[in-house]
């Protein structure tokens, strides 16, 4: 039977699944499809975004100092971000591999569908393409964190998180030890200590 914590994240669940075909909404609103991953717009489409773009020159004659003066800051986070990329994806190839856990795809996490927007300027399109990369980098780095807490420790936390990843339904409940060494003993590991 599930606990009442199981219930509700089962019902999420549910509402991501309602939320999926309001996304298949917005592809007849806006009037495009995918296609073998790459977004393709009706003509008609691409006409009125063409129109609502703003050029580069204006886009930045009207930007606001206070960003101008961000950018370094935010743009010289790639270089942890990079350098953490690499280190999630040694990892997994190496620790999920000796564990026998399913490796995350980056695809998955890291997707670059915006540069089809044909009402995005250059400048937009740069900083869509960063904030693409770093928050699916962090997006992979969650699913990596998840599928290792799964293989290692899977328990509800006592308190309430503001966020979990998608395996967190699966673990015990907080002060279930029963419920724990069997979801431990699943995965072989119990013995390895």
């Amino acid at each position: 039977m599930l606990s009442k914590i199981n219930q509700l994240l089962k019902k999420i669940d549910d509402l991501k699944l309602q939320v999926q075909l309001e996304y298949e909404l917005l592809m007849e609103r806006y009037d495009f499809e995918i296609q073998n991953r790459k977004i393709v717009f009706s003509e008609k489409a691409k006409e009125l975004q063409k129109r609502a773009k703003e050029g580069v020159f204006h886009y930045l004659l009207s930007a606001e100092i206070r960003h101008l003066l961000s950018a370094p800051f935010i743009y010289a986070m790639i270089v942890p971000a990079i350098i953490l990329d690499l280190f999630l994806t040694g990892y997994q190839h190496t620790a999920f591999r000796l564990y026998g856990i399913e490796r995350v795809r980056r695809r998955d996490h890291i997707v670059f569908d915006r540069k089809y927007l044909g009402y995005l300027n250059s400048i937009e399109k740069f900083n869509c393409l960063y904030c693409s990369y770093v928050n699916g980098l962090f997006s992979y780095a969650t699913e990596i964190g998840g599928r290792t807490e799964r293989y290692w420790c899977p328990i509800k936390y006592a308190r309430r998180l503001e966020q979990t990843h998608r395996h967190y339904a699966e673990f015990a409940d907080f002060g279930d030890a029963e419920g724990f060494r069997e979801r431990y003993a699943e995965k072989g590991v119990d013995k390895m200590r």
